[in-house]
């Protein structure tokens, strides 16, 4: 197969993907893989398989052909090609939930500086380096890759990168539990989809409006969250969106625990772990879990709440996300509480202030901590995060966290 003959494949290709016929794409560009003889046309239909194996929730698939597509760089000796595949490995990890692998290989792509491609990429490697280190529960060192990775868009008047930040700064405000950010944001991501998303692909409607379901969950407007939920849900059942249907059967879980209303809760949990496990989005598995713990806790059968505890330990310690493991030592000493069994009560309170220790989620101005109650919060240039009041009440001539930190014994 010729140079024009791949180039018209891989165009049919494309054709019957938007088309949502992705079985058919799929088939036409394993023919052009297997046939072709140019190796810029074999580059690009790896990166149309990549695409549409991430979009499929198919992540181990995703990863075999960013190794073949990095072989396939090589080949071409092109710094531009190769800035790419190796972007495209980090987003396979990221999805696959190895953090340490995904920084790495972003780390990789930034240090290919000087082509015209990779700086147009750096903003979406800055995006999955963030979204890593959120995974990996290091606060500052995600905001600082968000951060840049919205300027980076700004600048190249990237709309579409935006809106992905966009729905990633969602996730980080949700997470230290500052809820008016983790819904501005998504509200963002969606403005951007109305006002230059008409030829964009309906994921990035589909994700703006999960992330506002799960930010109007965390604010009580269960109505809302329910709405934005279904709308997610239904663009994800057209297109075959696996992870996002996972998400959503979540969310949707989460929302009836809001309710109190425990046996619909249930069902959705576990179609949504099924889901997980089947992608192998373990960092996923462990939020269903945690939510499943929760029910279990409503019900007071706390045996069965620490049998789910467990299995979402062992996930968050493989992963190394260390706020899984501050919310599972959290639950455990309510339980613990209860049962009034004070050695393990004392161990897991231990833990608990242990994991706020490392993950520094405490205010260096109040000393209180971040993340345990809905609290604006305000982030100074370096990316460290205080609580807005204290910010407004005591001003700053520079982060105290930072003059901490430079005082440190091995700091030079």
């Amino acid at each position: 197969m010729g140079q024009d003959q791949t180039k018209q494949q891989i165009e049919k290709g494309l054709h019957l993907y938007q088309s949502n016929q992705t079985e058919k794409a799929l088939r036409v560009w394993m023919r052009v893989l297997e046939k072709s003889a140019d190796p810029a046309g074999r580059f690009r239909v790896l990166g149309c398989l990549i695409t549409a194996h991430a979009e499929m929730g198919r992540y181990k698939d995703m990863l075999k052909f960013a190794v073949v597509q990095i072989d396939t760089a090589r080949e071409l000796e092109d710094p531009d090609f190769l800035t790419e595949s190796y972007l495209n490995l980090a987003r396979s990890n990221e999805k696959l939930c190895e953090f340490q692998k995904t920084i790495s290989y972003c780390k990789t792509c930034l240090n290919m500086q000087g082509t015209t491609v990779s700086v147009q990429l750096n903003g979406q490697v800055s995006l999955s380096m963030g979204n890593a280190f959120l995974g990996l529960s290091i606060f500052q060192k995600a905001l600082e890759c968000f951060e840049k990775a919205l300027r980076y868009a700004h600048n190249n008047d990237d709309k579409m990168l935006e809106c992905r930040v966009c729905c990633s700064l969602g996730n980080f405000y949700t997470q230290i539990k500052d809820y008016e950010k983790a819904l501005f944001f998504p509200c963002k991501a969606a403005e951007l989809v109305n006002d230059y998303g008409k030829g964009w692909s309906l994921k990035y409607r589909a994700m703006s409006q999960y992330h506002m379901a799960v930010a109007y969950r965390k604010l009580g407007r269960l109505a809302d969250a329910m709405d934005c939920c279904e709308e997610s849900m239904k663009i994800a059942l057209q297109h075959g969106d696996r992870p996002l249907q996972a998400l959503c059967l979540l969310c949707f879980a989460d929302i009836h625990r809001s309710r109190r209303d425990v046996q619909t809760a249930f069902p959705r949990y576990d179609s949504s772990m099924s889901i997980m496990t089947e992608i192998g989005n373990r960092l996923g598995l462990v939020q269903v879990l945690l939510g499943v713990t929760k029910c279990w806790m409503i019900q007071k059968e706390l045996d069965k709440a620490l049998e789910s505890i467990e299995k979402a330990q062992e996930l968050a310690e493989g992963l190394g996300n260390k706020l899984g493991l501050l919310k599972l030592h959290c639950l455990c000493e309510k339980i613990y509480r209860t049962k009034e069994q004070q050695r393990e009560l004392r161990d897991h309170v231990v833990k608990f202030h242990e994991c706020v220790e490392e993950m520094e989620l405490y205010c260096g101005m109040c000393g209180e901590s971040i993340g345990e109650k809905n609290n604006q919060l305000q982030a100074l240039p370096c990316s460290h995060f205080f609580h807005l009041k204290c910010l407004q009440t005591n001003g700053t001539r520079g982060c105290p966290n930072c003059r901490r930190l430079s005082v440190k014994p091995g700091y030079v």
